[in-house]
């Protein structure tokens, strides 16, 4: 469904991704984990066209991205829950939602998937005339996930998902994630917090410094002693 082959991206003089190549098969969760500053969350912009990689390609259901416009991208079926969710915090929880359809036409299919939202959040129908800004951490998190998906998208790409919320929420955010998949839609997660993202992904890539050092399934690198010591804190 997505492909990268040998991107480069650079920030001004620093050089941020370095040759990265990996894949997003259709119905599958990919995970990228690392630490902070291994270029994580550069891929994601280059996907959706807020960063131009230098070169290498970027090619989405065998359609070239690069050079696109970011809203052509999220209409091809791409949207990215970004890091540090920036819901729209002036604006109800309703509203927030129904920006997340600008791509569509179709009110009827609008309110559809409005329903489809509120079943996975039910806190968020509670709150549905609430300003975005007056919302717990959690429920933030819940908004923004769920904005994303009034765009009907078929890769979903989400960026710390988990950052910044209490254990129980963190529990609550992967289910959401779980079922979302089950429903037919595609997801690239980024996370910090490693363990969670392996243990529901099916293939994940470990960076640091802007380049691949390890990749396999998600049961695989959960097993591998270098990945159980720097991003699980499990000494052997």
């Amino acid at each position: 469904m997505l492909q990268l082959n040998d991107v480069h991206v650079y920030y001004g003089g620093i050089y941020a991704i370095k040759g990265i190549s990996f894949a997003v098969p259709k119905g599958k969760i990919v995970s990228l984990i690392g630490a902070n500053g291994a270029g994580k969350s550069t891929i994601l912009r280059s996907i959706v066209g807020l960063v131009q990689p230098r070169s290498g390609s970027i090619t989405f259901q065998g359609e070239n991205l690069q050079g696109k416009r970011t809203d052509r991208i999220v209409k091809s079926g791409i949207t990215m829950v970004p890091e540090g969710r920036r819901i729209f915090p002036n604006l109800t929880v309703k509203e927030n939602l129904r920006l997340g359809a600008f791509p569509r036409d179709n009110d009827g299919a609008m309110a559809e998937d409005l329903n489809w939202v509120y079943e996975l959040f039910p806190r968020l129908k509670e709150r549905e005339w609430q300003k975005g800004g007056t919302l717990s951490g959690g429920e933030q998190q819940m908004l923004a996930v769920g904005r994303a998906l009034m765009s009907r998208p078929s890769l979903l790409m989400m960026d710390e998902p988990s950052l910044g919320l209490a254990p129980k929420l963190v529990q609550e955010i992967f289910e959401i994630i779980k079922q979302i998949h089950k429903q037919g839609v595609t997801i690239l997660l980024i996370e910090q917090n490693a363990l969670a993202a392996l243990r529901i992904c099916d293939y994940g890539y470990v960076l640091e410094t802007g380049s691949i050092i390890m990749h396999g399934t998600g049961q695989e690198l959960l097993q591998h002693q270098g990945v159980r010591r720097a991003y699980l804190g499990i000494a052997e």
